[in-house]
Formats: structure tokens, sequence, C-alpha cells
């Protein structure tokens, strides 16, 4: 997520004019990075913007920032390390919040690490390349809204293809999801995505996986992945997490 057509999306979604939109910027070393985002929703018309540091664990346990959470119709995560939003937020009372709050239609959302962090399979690190590769790729857990996709972010700009695919290998339940700038994947209540931006949207799909190599690869050593699906999708697209299924 990058551009204000984007936020504007999000924005409408959370209640528009009536939206309470909270800006986590855990991930990022960056001073500014939540009072820049703040700035950019407050000239989309929203007038109730809050940041919510939730710079330690402890602050995560702190009943008044929790409530701003709860209070919340939208939250976005800037981005950064998103090892700092797993680490900081992970199994907190912050983060069960989020997820209840998830579950009864608040919306979250971010860029970049905050779009990593959404899903309960997360990639942590991992470098670049076309090609899939034993540790190409590391995983821990992210906030848990949904356990059928894998996020990569600036995807075809870094060249992410092949960490993506070692990701699925480790791991062939779930959809991979490579998001590129100024591009979202809105996941819906019925589990669809709809695309939205000027990029695009690579779905790996593995549930017809026939042959991996993974097990027996060496650290450092290309796989053999064979009966992979892939997509790509521009704006307006939809995948179905559920039936594996793309429209254009």
């Amino acid at each position: 997520v990058s551009s204000s057509t984007i936020l504007q999306k999000l924005v409408e979604l959370s209640g528009g004019d009536a939206a309470r939109m909270v800006i986590v910027p855990t991930a990022s070393k960056l001073e500014d990075a939540g009072s820049r985002t703040e700035k950019v929703f407050r000239e989309l018309g929203v007038r109730d913007v809050e940041i919510v540091d939730l710079d330690t664990r402890g602050d995560c346990e702190d009943p008044a920032l929790v409530a701003k959470l709860e209070a919340a119709t939208g939250v976005f995560f800037t981005g950064g390390d998103q090892l700092r939003l797993s680490t900081t937020i992970g199994g907190t009372t912050a983060a069960k919040v989020l997820r209840s709050g998830n579950a009864r239609g608040v919306h979250i959302a971010g860029t970049s690490a905050g779009a990593a962090f959404v899903g309960e399979h997360m990639i942590a690190r991992g470098r670049s390349g076309p090609t899939p590769k034993r540790g190409l790729a590391s995983l821990s857990p992210g906030l848990g809204l949904t356990n059928k996709a894998i996020v990569d972010q600036h995807f075809r700009e870094r060249d992410r293809l092949g960490r993506l695919l070692t990701a699925l290998a480790y791991n062939p339940f779930c959809t991979g999801i490579g998001v590129d700038e100024d591009t979202a994947a809105f996941i819906g209540p019925d589990e669809v995505i709809e695309v939205y931006g000027s990029g695009g949207l690579t779905v790996i799909d593995p549930s017809e996986l026939e042959h991996s190599s993974m097990a027996d690869a060496r650290r450092g050593e290309a796989v053999c992945l064979i009966g992979v699906k892939l997509h790509i999708l521009l704006s307006g697209s939809r995948f179905d997490l559920v039936t594996r299924t793309a429209r254009p």
C-alpha cells in the first residue's frame, strides 16, 4: 500500500467521515513515521486519527493503549521491519484485541512490513532472487488475521519470487500473495481478495503441488517444485482463498 487512492478505500471501509483510524508505527525506526501517515489520513478527510506507539511489550499490555485499539474502526501498520511487529506485539493483549476486532469487522491494514505482518505465517527475513532455495526465507508467526495466505511486499520491484516460493515450499497449505508497490490486496470476510492500485498482485497457489525437493535440499541449494500455479492479477481482479479460483 502507498497511494492515497488505496488509503481512501481503507477509509471508506472503516466508516468514511466517521472513521476512527489508529496508526501503529512499531515497525519503523523513524520518529516521524506515524505523523507522516497521520497527515495523509487527515488530508483524506479523517478527523479522528490517533497514533498508538506500541514500542515495548509493556505498551501492548497498557490498558489505556489497548482501549484505543478497541475503539478503532480501522488500524494501519506503517512500514519498517516486520520482526519488530511480531516480537513486540505477538502474544500480547494488544494482539488479541486486534484479532478480535478484525473478527467483528474492524479493518486492519499495513504497508510494507505492516502488510507482511497481517497473516499467521510471516516472512521474517529473506534474500532476493527468482529461484526458490533452502534457507532463502525464514518464517515467523504474524498477527494471525488469516492462516490462508503468506504476504510478501515490494514484490516485483525487489525480485522476491524465489523467497515467496521458498516460504510456500515450507508450508504448501498457504497461498502466496506478492504485492507490488502502489498495490493493495483487500481480503473480505468471505476470504475473497480484491486488487486495487496501479501495480500487480502475484498469486502463487501450491495446492496442487506434485513434488517438492525442499526436504532433501542442502542450505543454499535450489529447490525443485512441480505443479505450482501462478496468477498475475491487476486492479479489479479477484482471488478466492477458499476455492483457489481467480477472476479478471
